[in-house]
C-alpha cells in the first residue's frame, strides 16, 4: 500500500511539476506589476493602451504574452524592461521598488538585471559580430580583455563561434537573431524580454532560436517574457498570458 500510494505522490508531481513556478512563495518573483495603467495623451486624443494589468512573474519563469496588434504587449514588455513608465501602478523587479530610480539608477539596474531581444535584431552593420555582442558590456567596469572573453562565450553558446568576424550583412536572419540573444546575455542578466523574437524567421529558423530561448531558461534559470503572435512558440512556455485592448483576458 505504501509503494503504489508513493507512486500516485510520484505520478502526481510529474503531472504539476510544470506548475510549479507559478506557485513559488512571494520572495521568489523576478518581476511583479500591480494596477498597471500607460496612458497616451496629445492635445486633441487620450488613448487607454494598458488598463489596470497586475502580473507577477517567478524567477526562472518563461512567460508568453499574446493579443491581436495594438492591445498593448510591447507597451507592457516597454514598461517591464524600465523603458518606458506607467502613467499609474508599481513596478517592481527582483523585489525592488523602481518608480523612483533616477534615469542613471534605471540605466544602471536595467544594464545589469535584463537582456534585450527584437524581432528586428537592431545590430549595428558597421560592427563585427563581436563587436555588437560585446556593446552592453561598454556601460560597465570590465576590461577589453573581459569583454571579449564574455561575447566569445555568448557567441559559443548561440553557436556561432565561427562567425565573430563577421559583420550583420553577411549573416542569415536566424544568425542576426543569435547574435542578437548572444547579445542580450553578454552580461548573464536576469532576466530575457523578447518581443516577436521569431516574427521576421521561418518555421525552421523560428524553432532553432525557440529552442535557444527554451535553453537558456533550463539550463541558467533565466526568467524570461516574450511577446509572440505564434501559438505554437507561447505554448511551449511555462504560461500564457492575453491582452486585449490593454486589458488582461488570460
Amino acid at each position: 500500500m505504501v509503494g503504489r500510494s508513493d507512486d500516485r505522490v510520484s505520478q502526481l508531481y510529474k503531472r504539476k511539476e510544470k506548475l510549479t513556478i507559478k506557485t513559488n512563495n512571494h520572495q521568489q518573483h523576478m518581476i511583479r506589476l500591480q494596477n498597471i495603467e500607460k496612458v497616451y495623451r496629445t492635445d486633441t486624443v487620450e488613448t487607454l493602451a494598458l488598463n489596470k494589468v497586475s502580473l507577477e512573474i517567478a524567477k526562472g519563469e518563461f512567460l508568453s504574452i499574446m493579443g491581436p496588434s495594438g492591445c498593448g504587449k510591447s507597451t507592457l514588455l516597454n514598461i517591464m524592461g524600465l523603458l518606458d513608465e506607467p502613467s499609474k501602478g508599481e513596478v517592481k523587479i527582483d523585489e525592488q521598488k523602481t518608480l523612483n530610480l533616477s534615469d542613471k539608477q534605471l540605466a544602471q539596474f536595467r544594464n545589469k538585471k535584463i537582456g534585450f531581444i527584437f524581432q528586428s535584431y537592431h545590430l549595428i552593420n558597421d560592427l563585427q559580430v563581436l563587436d555588437n555582442v560585446e556593446l552592453p558590456l561598454l556601460y560597465r567596469a570590465t576590461t577589453a580583455k573581459e569583454r571579449k572573453q564574455l561575447a566569445t562565450e555568448a557567441l559559443a553558446k548561440v553557436g556561432l563561434s565561427n562567425r565573430v568576424k563577421h559583420f550583420p550583412s553577411q549573416l542569415s536572419g536566424g544568425q542576426k537573431q543569435r547574435v542578437a540573444i548572444a547579445r542580450a546575455i553578454v552580461g548573464r542578466p536576469e532576466i530575457i524580454l523578447a518581443d516577436e523574437p521569431t516574427g521576421n524567421l521561418d518555421s525552421a529558423m523560428g524553432n532553432e532560436i525557440m529552442d535557444i530561448l527554451l535553453q537558456l531558461n533550463k539550463n541558467d534559470g533565466t526568467t524570461i517574457v516574450m511577446v509572440t503572435h505564434d501559438e505554437n512558440m507561447a505554448h511551449k512556455t511555462h504560461r500564457l498570458v492575453r491582452l486585449f485592448d490593454g486589458s488582461q483576458v488570460q
